[in-house]
């Protein structure tokens, strides 16, 4: 229980967390829209997914970051907060970012 609760304690893990609740992204996708560097949101990553929260897949030289279904609790606590995180910056930077490569 500590590790998720300090894997919700930054908030770029929750900007993060508030992106993938629109579905499956690369780390190309999250790095556009957070203006972060690679490494940077590789770490973010790395511990979210060390907490239970997202899971990877695997494509080719790929990963795409989604949401974990978790149990109940965890999956109640990342509803709550995507409800109550705004990042339209963020989701604004990720659509623009995706028109340019055309996804």
């Amino acid at each position: 229980m500590l590790e998720l609760f300090r894997a919700l304690s930054d908030e770029t893990r929750l900007r993060i967390i508030k992106l993938l609740e629109l579905g499956q992204l690369c780390v190309c996708d999250i790095t556009a829209a957070l203006e972060l560097s690679q490494p940077k949101v590789s770490f973010h990553l790395s511990i979210l997914k060390e907490a239970g929260l997202i899971m990877d897949r695997k494509e080719g030289k790929w990963v795409y970051y989604s949401l974990s279904a978790g149990d109940l609790f965890t999956r109640f606590l990342i509803i709550s907060i995507c409800e109550k995180l705004p990042n339209d910056a963020d989701m604004k930077r990720l659509e623009d970012s995706r028109k340019a490569r055309k996804c």
